[in-house]
């Protein structure tokens, strides 16, 4: 599974203006980067009366609305899904997953934090926090940076956690969980499908292979 960083903090502590600043960082030294926003309370991403809004009012699963620029799709589930499996499942291709928000997950936690907006940090030594950004004096355990060093937290992120990672040539996803393979394993599936697939008519020597297999009962 890639990497998972949480951007945690209080309401209006400053993490998506940060986020605004930091993805941009990580994305022009050639990081892949895909995020999460987590609402607690839940969302509505449509708006009443459009089309896409009646076809799931009208019992659709799942709806999706598509231009020759972007894709967008919203998916009814039963619960809410685990941040590892929405890892899996939607973020195959990048090289880090970052969240804003998630602070009870176990995942590595940067916290943003203001004391003007709370008195103290909502995160303890317990709650896997690796780093805070912030202006104000803080007492922790962990690398702090102020609000202006956006290159230091992006050092801090590349160094820990996307320097020394091997970019893989092959992703196996079972059933939203990515199955580890070994680089010998890698090599020969990898090498296996290019070869039968070279031999068909219509084959481009393309720089990314999409395969679905839907195991039937």
């Amino acid at each position: 599974m890639i990497p998972i960083v949480c951007i945690v903090g209080a309401s209006d502590s400053g993490k998506t203006t940060f986020l605004e600043k930091l993805i941009p960082e990580l994305s022009q030294r050639g990081y892949r980067i895909g995020t999460v926003k987590h609402d607690a309370h839940g969302f509505e991403m449509d708006r009443e009366g459009k089309d896409t809004w009646k076809h799931r009012k009208a019992g659709a699963q799942t709806i999706a609305i598509s231009s020759p620029v972007q894709i967008a799709s919203i998916r009814t589930v039963e619960a809410e899904m685990d941040l590892g499996e929405i890892a899996g499942r939607y973020f195959w291709q990048e090289d880090l997953l970052i969240t804003e928000g998630y602070k009870r997950s176990h995942y590595p936690k940067i916290e943003v934090f203001r004391k003007v907006v709370e008195a103290a940090p909502i995160c303890g030594a317990s709650d896997n926090l690796i780093a805070m950004v912030t202006d104000d004096a803080v007492d922790v355990e962990v690398p702090v940076f102020r609000f202006s060093q956006v290159s230091g937290v992006a050092d801090f992120i590349e160094e820990r956690f996307l320097k020394n990672r091997r970019k893989r040539r092959i992703l196996v996803n079972l059933d939203g969980r990515r199955l580890p393979l070994k680089d010998f394993v890698e090599d020969f599936v990898a090498g296996g499908i290019v070869g039968m697939l070279s031999t068909l008519r219509g084959w481009k020597s393309p720089k990314k292979i999409d395969i679905f297999i839907r195991q039937e009962d």
